[in-house]
């Protein structure tokens, strides 16, 4: 997916460079070509060795090196690449490149390069949070530069909080996002996307929930990004990485998940994945149930809103191409045609979710497309390419109705 694109890499003085070696590999990988400058403090976690026998190119060091500057001034190296990605960013780095500083062979090249830059945050949490590292934030997003992170976790000075750098998987998937943003087959579009369950309280520690992992809804959108498509994730409660790249709206409640999906309206294409319950306690008690040895009362059930059918007939915002999902345990294709039907979708993506299957929680699946051309049958793959697959058709779909 990197195919002929040139990535200069900057690497800061930051613990979490050792994860850069890892990050060449997987641009390489996906057939990118990399640079390297690697700052001095940068070589107190990894070395100029490692990083390029994995890149398989020369590390670029000192800025006033003879024989680099008679070879690939430094001016060449931050004008060559496609993208220039920072990984670690510092707080030092981004004062420098805020305050347009050029005191050695990195900030330089930030200062002297014409091309698009990503940013990968690492820092202390007090660091991240002090204002004036949030102006040079600030700064530096309205000079145009791309960030992905950082994340929230342990830290190395045993602190927890945002500091933590993205893990080099999530630093692909936005230079991914980045390349394809301008060439993809959804490039252009807002794609809204739903996932993973939803959970219905019974009281403050109970609720009505359903096996559903997420792990298809947030493999569609990683797989939309990577069409070019600005893509909006409305999750349930699950246990996954968030997609780089992705505007991700985080609900519990079937209600939430509506009142979520209107406010992220207009789209032009919705993908409904997620499995939402169909029923709420209609009195859901603000108190924990106490067991005292009687049988609770029973619960009583109200209907949880329709969100694929709302959307499918939306008077004035329904997105160009619907797409809605039928997980179903018997009589798959009946069932997700009659769905189809009643819910007014373009789309119905339907999967065989019995235990025996393996799908609920799973990495794999085997989906069949129900649309105004039939049915066809996919074979089972990974959820992964089950989505790379679904939206490459969806993409085809689209294009036919503009």
């Amino acid at each position: 997916m990197l195919t002929g694109k040139s990535i200069l890499l900057i690497v800061g003085g930051g613990i979490s460079a050792y994860k850069t070696p890892e990050l060449v590999r997987l641009i390489t990988r996906a057939g990118g070509d990399v640079r390297v400058i690697l700052t001095k403090a940068g070589s107190e976690f990894v070395t100029p060795l490692t990083l390029g026998s994995v890149s398989g190119k020369k590390v670029h060091e000192a800025l006033f090196s003879l024989t680099d500057e008679a070879e690939m001034g430094h001016i060449e190296l931050s004008r060559a690449a496609d993208l220039v990605v920072v990984a670690p960013a510092t707080a030092d780095m981004m004062a420098k490149a805020a305050s347009g500083l050029a005191n050695d062979l990195a900030s330089t090249a930030l200062l002297a390069t014409d091309k698009p830059v990503l940013m990968a945050p690492a820092m202390n949490v007090r660091m991240w949070l002090h204002a004036a590292t949030q102006r040079n934030l600030a700064t530096l997003r309205a000079d145009g530069i791309a960030f992905i992170g950082p994340n929230e976790g342990a830290m190395a000075c045993g602190e927890f909080g945002l500091g933590r750098m993205a893990e080099p998987e999530e630093i692909l998937g936005a230079i991914s996002a980045h390349f394809s943003a301008r060439t993809g087959a959804l490039a252009g579009k807002h794609v809204l996307i739903t996932a993973g369950p939803t959970h219905e309280p019974i009281d403050p520690v109970r609720y009505i929930a359903n096996r559903s992992s997420g792990k298809q809804g947030y493999a569609l959108a990683e797989a939309a990004r990577d069409a070019g498509a600005r893509v909006t994730l409305v999750s349930g409660p699950v246990t996954l990485t968030d997609p780089a790249g992705v505007t991700i709206i985080r609900v519990e409640t079937a209600r939430e998940m509506q009142d979520a999906v209107e406010a992220a309206l207009p789209a032009d294409l919705a993908i409904f994945a997620a499995a939402v319950a169909d029923w709420r306690v209609a009195d859901a008690k603000p108190e924990k149930i106490k067991k005292d040895g009687k049988a609770p009362a029973p619960l009583k059930l109200a209907e949880n809103p329709d969100i694929l059918a709302g959307v499918s007939r939306h008077a004035t915002k329904r997105p160009k191409l619907v797409v809605g999902f039928a997980a179903e345990t018997e009589k798959v294709l009946a069932h997700a045609a009659a769905k189809r039907a009643r819910k007014g979708c373009d789309v119905i993506v339907a999967n065989d979710v019995s235990p025996e299957s393996g799908v609920m929680g799973g990495d794999r699946n085997r989906v069949h497309i129900l649309s105004d051309s039939g049915t066809e049958s996919l074979p089972e793959m990974a959820k992964s390419e089950v989505a790379q697959a679904l939206v490459a058709r969806f993409a085809a779909l689209l294009e036919k109705k503009t």
